[in-house]
């Protein structure tokens, strides 16, 4: 699943450190989420989106030809 969690989050100033701090993971599982090599659980994402303030389909973006 691609995601737009790097995008926004260097738009906002944060880095990836701060970011996993405030999310409760670690800077590994952000690269992770930011280079797609790993999809958050839909708390996580929920999570994410909420921090942004945006919707979980305003970040995350799900093609139905992954499935």
């Amino acid at each position: 699943m691609k995601n737009k969690i790097e995008e926004i989050r260097k738009e906002r100033g944060i880095r990836q450190e701060e970011f996993a701090k405030l999310m409760g993971v670690s800077r590994q599982t952000i690269s992770s989420l930011e280079t797609g090599k790993y999809n958050p659980s839909i708390f996580l994402a929920y999570k994410i989106a909420k921090y942004f303030e945006m919707t979980i389909e305003e970040v995350f973006i799900f093609d139905e030809e992954e499935i």
